[in-house]
């Protein structure tokens, strides 16, 4: 793995369990891949009735989507983002946390002009699509990070 759990908590304003992800696998100027294993843990902090709905996939994509963005920025934090929404959202499951195998998240920069950035993702147990769709992201929308 490129990055750790740790490294990447350094790069995006989450931390603690919120911090999903739990390492890089590859990146580079369009792309990222990362995995992720906390889906299955009971302290997810995303869990509601002690279940992970489909859709808390989004929350996966978007903290790869702000490491790639750290990451593409030289190594430092990036500026606030937000999903300003999200297309052709797919939940091809119900639910993440009854996945027994690790989640592979890929996000692809498709376009990006000044402070607007948009992603298509993909969320993946092996061979299985989870989750896909785009996420348009606003950087810095409130003035300040």
């Amino acid at each position: 793995m490129l990055m750790n759990r740790e490294d990447i908590a350094a790069l995006i304003p989450h931390s603690g369990a919120m911090c999903l992800l739990d390492g890089v696998v590859s990146w580079d100027a369009s792309a990222i891949r990362c995995v992720a294993s906390s889906h299955r843990a009971l302290d997810n902090p995303l869990r509601s009735r002690d279940r992970l709905g489909a859709v808390c996939g989004v929350e996966y994509a978007a903290q790869a989507m702000a490491t790639h963005g750290g990451l593409t920025a030289g190594g430092s934090r990036p500026a606030a983002g937000y999903l300003a929404s999200l297309r052709d959202l797919v939940c091809h499951v119900a639910r993440l946390d009854d996945v027994a195998e690790d989640l592979t998240i890929d996000a692809e920069k498709l376009m990006g002009e000044g402070d607007r950035v948009i992603y298509g993702f993909a969320i993946r147990a092996g061979a299985v699509d989870l989750l896909t769709g785009r996420a348009a992201v606003v950087i810095d929308a409130g003035g300040s990070s």
